[in-house]
């Protein structure tokens, strides 16, 4: 048997009853599951939600609050008693897990993101169980990454692992909603993501939860491009984290594109603070997307952003509002404008390993 890194992600439906609270068995059951994948040999990682679903009851609110302030209050509450309901199950099972709250930052600051995965590695390397949620007590719109199946596919992503289970409430995607249209079909393996599949998911999401399976398709989307299978599956199917697995659950399955992102260069691509932009002439542009060349200072036509040395800019081509890529610029504004004055034009403002094509 193949061992293989797992990493499933289960939605606030997956985890609560239907007032919104906290559903223990419901817990268990993804716990147990997730024991018997280690059980087989395989590593798993838990994206989570449910932290405000288990706190708001403990605060007297009769349901999921709308306000910022009193989400992340319940979520402060909740995330311990999560993190309480997960430990006693996994100790059932003589297994150990560990709790990883994280925001925007530690996905854009190069530093985090290391510490971030150097930290899940280790949890995995010693036969833990990494327990990640976003850190919604503290986190605002603008640290927010917008909820958990982004968030799982940037771990998926991140740790390259073999498969991103995503357990919701339906048994996949559809052709339509099948719940308002009978005529909707199942569908079973998507090969390329596309407009249509957007319009075909639609808006619907949980009444308790954040998302509905337009962000599921994004996150499809982002894990696939790195590399990363997804599959979207019901949690209410038996056994359907083991079965994904196996290949024997009714879901959906996103293949992923071959030659899959280095870590390092999906930090670049997906989550990387942007310095600037450049904008390039046709001859680069060729060079770079279709020859496996380094990008120099003759090829370049225009710059906005007071970028310096070592940061990451988008590279466009001239005439065009399209992104053609990223990459780590060698020299400042400055300097740059000084070699593509003189005739030092051959040096390379950015290197083929420091550039990833757009995703």
């Amino acid at each position: 048997m193949q061992k293989k890194l797992i990493v499933v992600k289960a939605g606030t439906s997956s985890l609560t009853k239907e007032d919104g609270s906290i559903c223990s068995e419901k817990i268990k059951n993804i716990t147990d599951q997730l024991c018997a994948l280690r059980d087989e040999g395989h590593n798993v990682v838990l994206v989570s939600s449910g932290s405000i679903a288990a706190g708001f009851g403990r605060l007297g609110f009769s349901k999921r609050p709308a306000g910022v302030a009193d989400r992340q209050a319940a979520a402060a509450v909740g995330q311990g008693l999560l993190m309480e309901e997960y430990t006693k199950c996994f100790l059932e099972h003589k297994i150990t897990c560990g709790q990883l709250l994280l925001t925007r930052g530690d996905f854009s600051d190069r530093r985090r993101y290391k510490n971030a995965f150097n930290t899940m590695s280790v949890l995995i390397n010693r036969g833990a169980v990494p327990i990640i949620n976003e850190n919604d007590s503290v986190a605002i719109d603008e640290l927010k990454l917008g909820d958990n199946d982004t968030l799982s596919a940037q771990v998926a992503a991140m740790l390259h692992s073999d498969l991103l289970v995503i357990l919701t409430d339906i048994d996949g995607l559809y052709t339509a909603n099948p719940s308002k249209d009978k005529n909707a079909k199942h569908i079973d393996v998507v090969e390329e993501i596309t407009d249509e599949l957007y319009s075909a998911a639609g808006k619907a999401g949980s009444a308790h939860g954040t998302g509905g399976m337009v962000t599921k398709l994004k996150g499809a989307a982002l894990a696939t491009s790195a590399g990363v299978p997804v599959f979207i599956c019901s949690f209410k199917e038996e056994n359907s984290v083991v079965k994904s697995v196996e290949g024997t659950a009714r879901g959906t399955l996103f293949k992923a594109k071959e030659g899959g992102l280095k870590t390092r260069l999906q930090w670049m691509a997906f989550y990387a603070k942007i310095s600037g932009n450049i904008y390039i002439d046709r001859g680069a542009a060729v060079a770079l997307t279709q020859n496996g060349k380094s990008l120099l200072p003759k090829g370049i036509v225009a710059m906005e952003g007071d970028f310096q040395k070592g940061d990451v800019v988008r590279v466009y081509m001239q005439g065009s509002h399209e992104c053609i890529g990223k990459g780590v610029i060698n020299y400042s504004r400055g300097e740059l404008s000084m070699l593509i004055k003189g005739k030092e034009n051959q040096m390379e403002a950015i290197n083929r390993d420091n550039w990833v094509a757009a995703v």
